[in-house]
Order: structure tokens, then sequence, then C-alpha cells
């Protein structure tokens, strides 16, 4: 009888989670009260007043970190992370998989967003340090007036996957459109144990868009495709609002800059013994030559003309909890699974304008996978508009009294 009855519950509360979803999928943009538009817009009858006058750059931040369902301590220190004295920033994306367990509970419940507001606090008592004093449960004010540095300008977490993204003060009045799509690919293919959450907003005229997901896991021959999948389903059903009076990017390759980052959970097409003596050898680039990833791309099966840097780090997955050693390397040891180092946690990059600067991982032992951080310098477009009543020449040459005025000043 009990069997019976949770045959019968299944799939109602698959189908209200759902419903739940799509319900509540035009009002997901968090963390931002005011999402009023700042940029004026420019239709085509004015492209013969408007002039791109120069390019700007600023640096981006991007971390993805698989924190195995661990809650945060509240002494949680990454400041050795951030590193902002040697790697100062002006945008911070922050990327995790699974800040709670996969459990049916929270794959079919309410979100609980105690644990994203942890991670929030943390980061903003690092990112500013005249905040801290804020606990580690409160969650960052935006908008706030205080001495910050930083703002969250939106975060939003589905199930386990969370992304957060801090703009530093004096940039944020350039910001507009924020928004964020959600894309569930776990279980009956839309849950959100597994899938992805992706923001985007301008910078400028400038739009970036970053994916923060967790691809399907799997370490047998063949589970590369369903990674495969998912990809291609977060590039398919990822889908921004066009704005209310602007044409804006919809899809996510729309965009001008875009980063995808996260779990993406891609193996090593190697038996596990020959793949653990290469990583005791430190062989990375035999190790590369089987990654799953690389292969995909260079046969063009998924991600068809992104870029990744070049990986000179140690295999990111799997290690023991608290613990430096490689899950399964003891063979003493009893274990349910093998599972065989690989680099799942990556970051890469689609569009022209982005330069990566560092590529690597931290060593933090909060869980069985290690962070990857990566700093890219990215260009902005500035326009200037052209006053009607300041006119060419007889020779068609703009006059030399001619002023422009910024667009976002």
């Amino acid at each position: 009888m009990l069997q019976e009855q949770k045959e019968v519950m299944w799939p109602k509360l698959v189908l209200n989670k759902v419903l739940r979803k799509s319900l509540s999928s035009s009002n997901i943009v968090a963390d931002l009260p005011d999402s009023r538009e700042i940029l004026p817009e420019f239709h085509s009858s004015d492209a013969s007043t408007m002039k791109a006058c120069n390019q700007q750059t600023c640096k981006i931040f991007v971390s993805s970190w698989n924190v195995g369902g661990t809650v945060p301590p509240e002494d949680m220190d990454i400041e050795y992370w951030l590193d902002t004295k040697k790697y100062p920033a002006d945008i911070y994306v922050f990327g995790f998989q699974e800040i709670v367990p996969l459990s049916a509970g929270n794959v079919l419940g309410s979100e609980n967003s105690k644990i994203s507001r942890k991670w929030n606090a943390i980061i903003s008592r690092t990112l500013n340090k005249s905040s801290s004093r804020a606990r580690p449960d409160d969650s960052p004010t935006v908008g706030s007036q205080s001495k910050e540095h930083f703002r969250c300008i939106v975060s939003k977490q589905m199930v386990g996957i969370f992304i957060s993204v801090w703009i530093r003060s004096n940039l944020c009045e350039f910001v507009s459109h924020p928004s964020v799509s959600f894309v569930g690919c776990g279980i009956m293919g839309c849950l959100g144990n597994k899938g992805s959450v992706s923001v985007r907003f301008l910078l400028r005229e400038t739009s970036f868009c970053f994916v923060c997901s967790h691809l399907a896991s799997g370490g047998r021959e063949g589970d590369e495709r369903n990674r495969n999948s998912d990809a291609i389903e977060i590039l398919l059903r990822t889908t921004f609002p066009h704005g209310p009076s602007r044409n804006l990017p919809r899809k996510i390759l729309d965009h001008d800059r875009v980063i995808w980052l996260g779990d993406l959970n891609y193996r090593i097409h190697l038996p596990d013994t020959m793949t653990r003596s290469l990583v005791e050898k430190r062989k990375w680039d035999l190790l590369l030559e089987k990654d799953q990833l690389k292969a995909e791309l260079m046969e063009g099966h998924v991600f068809q003309g992104w870029q990744e840097g070049v990986i000179k780090f140690e295999p990111t997955y799997k290690y023991c909890l608290n613990s430096e050693s490689y899950y399964g390397g003891n063979p003493n040891a009893k274990v349910k699974k093998s599972r065989a180092p690989a680099w799942c946690d990556r970051i890469i990059w689609f569009g022209e304008g982005l330069k990566q600067s560092l590529y690597d991982r931290g060593e933090s032992t909060l869980s069985d996978h290690r962070p990857v951080r990566a700093i890219f310098t990215a260009e902005t477009e500035v326009y200037r508009v052209l006053q009607k009543s300041d006119v060419s020449n007889d020779e068609g040459l703009i006059d030399t009294r001619t002023t422009f005025r910024r667009v976002l000043e």
C-alpha cells in the first residue's frame, strides 16, 4: 500500500513543481528592486545620428564551485580565493552547484534560500571590508548607500544551482536590463537537479550573458552524450525578454560577451588505473588528449565556436572530503563506486572582445570538488549621440564645433 501511495504521489509532486516553475518564470530577477531602463532607446532611423566613439575595458572575475551540499562554516574565508589585491576586478560572477543536497525534498520542494544568503553574505564580507560586521546569514542590501564598493545586482537559485553577480559601485549606473533565465534538465528532463541559471545584463552598450550550469553526471562510456544533450537544451530553451523598448538579445549566443561556467561533468576517456597513474605523474597534456569536453569540442558535437583557456592545474574531481586525496585512490579503503579524477569544473567563453588572463583552481577541502576561477578583460562599447542641430558641412565632414553627449552620463 505504501509503495502504491508513493507511485501516485510522485507524478503529482513533479507536476506541481513544473507548474510552479512555469508560472514563476516571468518573475525571476532577484535582489534588484528596480530594473528600470537606464539607456535611452535608439531606433533604426536614429542610426545616422549615433556614433560609437570608443571602447572601454573592464576586468571580470568568474568562479565556479560544486560545494557538494556542504553548508559553508560561519567563519568561511574566501579572501585567498578572490585575492582582490593581486587580481582586482570590476565584475565578480560566482557560480555554485549543489549548494543544497540534491534530495527529493530539495528537488521537488520550494527553494531554500538560507544557504544562498549565507554565500552572498560571505562574498559581500570579502569584497567589502567595511561590511565585515555582517552576519553570515544576512543577505546584502542592494541599493544600500553604505561605503560598500561592490553591489549584488542579481542572484538566483534553482535547487542547488546558484549564481550571484557583483559589480563595482561606480559601474552600477551603467548597467541596465538585468534578467535571469533558468532551465531544468534533470529528472524527467525538466527538474532542477541538473540544468542552468543564466544572467543577462547590458554594461553600457555591450550585452553580457553568464551561464551557470550543472550537466548530467556519469562516468560510463556514452554518458558524455547526455551532457551534450543538456548543453544543447540549455542553449535552445534559455530565453530572455526583449525589453520594454529595446530589441535586446533573447538567446544565449545572441549576446556580445558570453561566459559559461559550472560543473560540466565531462570525464577522461581512459581506464581508471591509467588516469590515476597519469595524474600522479602530472601528465596533464596526455590526460587532456582524452578529455571528453575537448574531444566533443573538436568533433563539433557541442559548444561549436567556444573557447577554453589552457589547463595547467590538477583535475578538480573527485576528492575525499576534508582531504587532499582523490576518492578511490586508496585500494584498502572501502568505497561505493570508483570515481577517476577528472576536470569536471570548467569555464569557457563565446564571442569576441574577451581575453582571458588567468585560469586555475583553488585548494579548499570543503567539497569533493575544487573550485575553478578565471580572469577576463572585456571590451565594452561606449556610444555618443550627435545632436540634431549638429550637421555635417557641405563636404560631408562633421563640423569641428559638433558636440557629443555621452549616453550614460
